[in-house]
């Protein structure tokens, strides 16, 4: 997913704030999920709940204010959590910025599962075991 950093995206050093790296790579969950027909808001009416459990990030390179960057995404299966393993690379030189890796779980009606309903969706993109 392609996006662009925003001036107050950034802290005094001029560079992208730490945690908006965070939010760069939730933002494209969101719209993952969204290009498969599904959306957190209706998931949730539905009684399944996606969480995160746990995220890593390894800082490589900043970004500054008017970078565009993409993120990528890689989706592997690990017991009962969807590993999301997402890269940000600066689009001007193609350099990696950041490395990710967000944990998820999935709970349905207030009891975790494996969130079957996400393996048949991400299919084709989960990693083999």
């Amino acid at each position: 997913m392609e996006m662009k950093v925003r001036d107050y995206e950034c802290d005094l050093q001029g560079i992208v704030n730490n945690a908006n790296y965070q939010h760069y790579m939730e933002h494209a969950r969101h719209e993952f999920l969204e290009s498969h027909g599904e959306n957190f808001g209706r998931l949730h009416n539905e009684g399944i709940d996606a969480m995160v459990a746990k995220v890593q990030i390894e800082y490589k390179l900043p970004l500054i204010s008017g970078d565009k960057f993409v993120v990528g995404i890689n989706i592997k299966r690990q017991g009962a959590k969807l590993l999301f393993m997402q890269d940000i690379y600066r689009m001007s030189d193609g350099k990696l910025c950041t490395k990710g890796c967000v944990e998820t779980i999935c709970v349905q009606n207030g009891r975790l599962t494996r969130g079957e309903i996400f393996d048949a969706m991400f299919a084709e993109y989960l990693a083999k075991e």
